[in-house]
């Protein structure tokens, strides 16, 4: 099983591939919060094609974790960032993608 420096290190070049900044700080804590769910193969991606995990996604993180209140702006924020990342990419690490709503949604207090 891959440590979390390395699967951090993935993360991260997935981003610098991407050309999107980040701030280290704030990737390492969202990643840290999703616990060992970064080191399963298949709960570490989102798959954006199933509305079930999208739904999940809206429920228990945008609304369980960060305490946003459910709305268009929330299934916009999902779409945004699916856009970001690319739809058909199929990397969709949970942890880019979660950190990625966090900055989008101006919550990066949460993990302060």
């Amino acid at each position: 099983m891959a440590t979390f420096v390395e699967t951090f290190d993935k993360y991260k070049s997935e981003l610098d591939s991407l050309g999107i900044s980040y701030d280290e700080a704030l990737l390492s804590a969202v990643t840290k919060g999703l616990g060992p769910a970064i080191y399963n193969e298949d709960s570490s991606r989102v798959s954006t094609s199933d509305s079930e995990e999208l739904a999940r996604v809206k429920t228990n993180f945008l609304i369980g974790k960060l305490g946003l209140k459910d709305g268009p702006e929330l299934d916009q924020a999902i779409a945004d960032v699916t856009e970001q990342l690319g739809a058909s990419n199929r990397n969709k690490y949970r942890a880019i993608f979660y950190y990625l709503l966090v900055v989008n949604l101006g919550k990066a207090s949460v993990y302060a």
